[in-house]
């Protein structure tokens, strides 16, 4: 008989597991109250950065944190009622600002980034791959100096990636109505994105279903293990059983850890999109502006400006002028866009303080593979051909710097 696994989560993370586990010749079963794509998989940028190795947290970072919260149009804001409690997070971000933890950080996201197109590739296939994705680039931008640009250059340049210093002249020969304060950038070639975060996730699901999983519009409550091994799933309408369950929610993970003493510091970064439709610019190449926090992606329907940080919780009512203000942006980025009535979206970016997930065995045949913060496109198909190659009795050295123990070594 097969083994059975239940997958808490349809998002990119889950669904990528449930898939690589399908062709593992596991049954699996998916529970998701949203549906596949129903939260970040929606809404995010859409950037696949297999060339990204740079984390959140960087030297001397913590000194712009003053201004940008000062700044009602600045990439962080930070809601006061919830302040103390993000407060214990915040101070393990900044304690992986020191070099050392930086250099590891990076060499983890290096080796779990690199294989992320080839991995979109071997999930969808070539046709569907050709369809979804374009691997045309992304360029980064600023509107005054960047205090951590020389430890991100020397990064690149340790981990082999290539990156192309942009002038003005070379900026306007690819975005020609680019504002005219933008006069430097840099083109990381080897990125891209795709042209519809929903239909790509949605095509995983697809492919879930095709391989013979299940897919359940249910909410997982409670975990229970079972004596002798695996796990019964507590769901809003019904009871599962499983050889193993998968918990890959999201943001909303430890609500159902908690509760078997599994603690490690998720905190919710929410993000915002407007998403621009009719746009009056042509854009082919993502552009990403890091003195604001935020990117604008072209998508099949649109534009996607989305981005900035958000510290506020699960609960909180979304901001809607956080994502007005992200059309704003672009405005100014392009002063000769314009757009249809933006479509406004905030969702919950789950986040550890090293900007690295956990994956791995958190205990006896439980399993964990959340917290991609804002590399989900990019991380969460790794992650899940990793992990479901492990489930299958092939050990993984790749994710001994994603384990779910590492917090409690620190």
């Amino acid at each position: 008989m097969a083994p059975t696994a239940i997958i808490l989560g349809a998002g990119v993370a889950g669904l990528s597991t449930a898939l690589f586990l399908a062709r593992e010749g596991w049954s699996v079963t998916l529970l998701d109250p949203l549906g596949p794509a129903g939260g970040a998989s929606f809404g995010n940028a859409g950037l696949l950065s297999p060339e990204t190795v740079v984390p959140a947290a960087l030297p001397g970072m913590w000194r712009k944190v003053p201004g940008w919260l000062r700044d009602p149009t600045g990439p962080l804001t930070i809601r006061r009622a919830y302040a103390a409690k993000v407060a214990p997070w915040l101070l393990r971000w900044l304690a992986e600002s020191r070099m050392p933890q930086v250099e590891r950080n990076a060499e983890a996201l290096k080796a779990l980034h690199a294989p992320a197109l080839e991995v979109w590739r071997e999930m969808l296939g070539e046709a569907a791959y050709r369809d979804l994705i374009r691997q045309s680039g992304q360029v980064q931008v600023w509107d005054g100096p960047s205090a951590t640009a020389e430890i991100e250059t020397a990064l690149r340049a340790k981990h082999g990636i290539r990156a192309e210093v942009l002038g003005a002249d070379e900026l306007r020969q690819i975005y020609p109505g680019l504002a005219r304060d933008i006069t430097r950038g840099l083109l990381v070639p080897g990125n891209g994105h795709t042209v519809s975060p929903a239909r790509a996730v949605h095509s995983l699901a697809a492919l879930v279903q095709e391989a013979g999983g299940t897919i359940l519009a249910q909410k997982a409550l409670k975990l229970i293990p079972r004596e002798g091994g695996g796990w019964r799933v507590m769901a809003n309408v019904a009871m599962h059983e499983a050889d193993a369950v998968v918990v890959a929610g999201g943001a909303w993970s430890l609500q159902l850890l908690a509760p078997l003493g599994i603690t490690v510091p998720l905190e919710t970064e929410r993000g915002y999109h407007a998403h621009l439709p009719a746009p009056s610019i042509e854009l082919r190449v993502p552009i990403m502006h890091k003195s604001r926090g935020f990117g604008l992606t072209p998508m099949e329907d649109g534009l996607r400006a989305a981005g900035t940080v958000e510290f506020a919780g699960l609960d909180a009512a979304p901001d809607e002028r956080r994502a007005t203000l992200l059309a704003e942006h672009a405005k100014r980025l392009f002063p000769g866009l314009e757009f249809g009535t933006p479509r406004l979206w905030m969702g919950f970016r789950p986040s550890f303080p090293d900007s690295l997930p956990v994956v791995g065995e958190a205990k006896r045949d439980l399993y964990l593979c959340f917290g991609h913060g804002h590399f989900g496109m990019t991380g969460g198909p790794p992650s899940g051909r990793m992990l479901a190659a492990l489930m299958a009795g092939r050990p993984q050295t790749g994710l001994a710097a994603l384990s779910p123990s590492r917090f409690a070594r620190a």
